[in-house]
């Protein structure tokens, strides 16, 4: 066979930590990734203490962190009656006890960055696949077209982290079905001033139909505003003059900015999906993140999730090509099974709140948490759980440290 042992299509964090991982254990991959750059806008900024652990154990955390990033330190709810700190990161037994908050883009520039100083690693931008090669049913590579025309790239195993609107699903006949969502975000930015309040990091502040989502930056904030399923056409008709009324009304400290926004052109439709594929493999294909499960932005879990199914593929994949030089379908079926039940509670959870705005939307009631919410929120320890839960996600995947140890790569 010529060409690398795994091809990786999808240059979204788990594919890109997927091909980091693998070409640090020797094994040769290639990183294709459709567009010319990672440069793309409100993907997600938020990495989680799984992750800044995850590249601590590699020797990356901290050149990662001198990068500009915001450390958010809480989680909050504001209703019209309360503010309610919901998750408190500080608490946290660990020395990454915060979500940095660092543009996708830049995350990801810096793992390709280490990628590509290892021998196994080859990364292919503008590279757009086009088919699958087969041979009796089994994937054996994959067609893309780049600016030298069309390519073919034979390997041992394609991987799909192609994200939410995946190409590789699609020709791999891996249908998702939708688990249901009310809301789609229209996302922008804001400024952020010296005077802003100190403890805002990721807050959510519920008004009647919908609600304000804030992500904290350096030098400015993400404003996501939910919109009624299938609602943008509607709210790109009425204008920006409604959106910036209700985030005025609901955080007064951006009114004096809000003037900014002037027009459709400064705003992204996030569609908000739920969804899952009911087998993430076939022979010779595996996929992972939102290629798979698709999630939403809810609690900021689709990055870290991504990010597990990469270090769970990477803890089977390596010993799997070194004992056997192929990746057989009990292999992969194996990484379904052991990250589905973690992927499963998310979603359920998401789902969940999905309904619950439904209803509040459907019966004319403001958008807002629970209300016991306030007072559970108060008891010692909870905000710390809920900060671990948020930051660790259901079932945690540990790499397999001993796969990346220099004589077993010097071995290969």
């Amino acid at each position: 066979m010529t060409g690398p042992d795994v091809v990786v299509v999808g240059g979204g964090p788990g594919g890109v930590v997927l091909a980091l991982l693998l070409a640090r254990a020797g094994v040769p991959v290639t990183l294709l990734e459709s567009h010319q750059d990672f440069d793309r806008d409100f993907r997600g900024d938020s990495l989680h203490p799984y992750t800044l652990e995850l590249l601590d154990d590699l020797g990356l955390a901290e050149p990662l962190l001198r990068l500009p990033h915001h450390p958010a330190r809480y989680f909050r709810f504001h209703t019209p009656t309360a503010s309610i700190t919901t998750a408190d990161y500080g608490k946290l037994r660990t020395r990454f006890n915060y979500v940095a908050l660092m543009p996708q883009a830049r995350f990801l520039d810096f793992l390709a960055a280490e990628a590509s100083r290892l021998p196994a690693f080859t990364l292919r931008l503008g590279a757009r696949v086009t088919g699958l090669v087969e041979d009796d049913g089994v994937v054996t590579g994959v067609r893309y077209r780049d600016r030298q025309g069309e390519q073919t790239l034979s390997a041992r195993l394609v991987v799909g982290a192609d994200g939410r609107f995946s190409k590789l699903r699609k020709l791999s006949g891996l249908p998702a079905h939708s688990l249901g969502a009310s809301s789609d975000l229209l996302w922008f930015r804001l400024p952020r001033h010296p005077s802003d309040p100190p403890e805002a990091d990721v807050d959510l502040y519920f008004g009647r139909d919908r609600y304000v989502g804030l992500l904290g930056g350096t030098d400015d904030w993400q404003v996501g505003c939910t919109l009624p399923k299938g609602g943008y056409p509607a709210a790109r008709e009425a204008g920006v003059g409604p959106i910036r009324d209700f985030v005025a009304e609901r955080v007064p400290w951006l009114a004096d900015r809000v003037h900014e926004l002037r027009d459709f052109a400064q705003t992204t439709l996030l569609s908000v999906d739920i969804a899952r594929v009911d087998h993430w493999h076939r022979p010779g294909l595996l996929l992972i993140g939102d290629a798979a499960h698709v999630i939403s932005p809810v609690g900021g879990n689709g990055i870290l999730m991504a990010i597990q199914d990469a270090v769970a593929t990477a803890n089977r994949l390596v010993p799997a090509l070194r004992d056997h030089g192929t990746v057989r379908p009990e292999v992969l079926a194996a990484i379904q099974a052991e990250r589905e039940p973690a992927i499963d509670v998310v979603q359920a959870q998401q789902t969940r709140i999905e309904r619950r705005v439904a209803r509040s939307r459907d019966r004319g009631k403001p958008l807002a948490p629970p209300g016991f919410l306030r007072w559970i929120t108060a008891l010692p320890g909870v905000r710390a759980r809920a900060a671990k839960a948020n930051a660790y996600g259901p079932k945690p995947p540990r790499l397999d440290l001993a796969l990346f140890t220099a004589e077993q790569v010097d071995a290969r």
